[in-house]
């Protein structure tokens, strides 16, 4: 998994022809913490065709909120530069988040 942050989110998101999911987290998120095991699971299993990375939103408030990341766990998938689904908070279980992969892993 790649770590994200002001530097390289452009980068490797903004200005990345393919599928790439960007798991948000916060400093002292307790789900964000309870959920990061079973992404690095999902990037061993899909990261294949998907580029998986994590972005910690304490480190880079402004950014975050420039994605409109208004609270944690939020878990994106983004196509060509696109945000185009995302799962937040309650939303983000181990299940949705699988299901939500699935769809964008062709």
């Amino acid at each position: 998994m790649l770590d994200l942050g002001k530097e390289n989110f452009e980068a490797e998101i903004l200005q990345f022809q393919g599928t790439a999911l960007v798991d948000y987290y916060g400093d002292g998120c307790v789900p964000c913490a309870a959920l990061m095991p079973f992404i690095h699971e999902m990037a061993e299993k899909y990261g294949d065709k998907i580029k998986f990375t994590s972005f910690n939103t304490t480190a880079a408030r402004r950014l975050a909120i420039s994605q409109k990341i208004l609270g944690l766990p939020t878990i994106a998938v983004y196509q060509n530069g696109a945000k185009v689904e995302e799962l937040i908070k309650e939303d983000a279980t181990r299940e949705n988040i699988e299901a939500m992969i699935k769809k964008y892993y062709v």
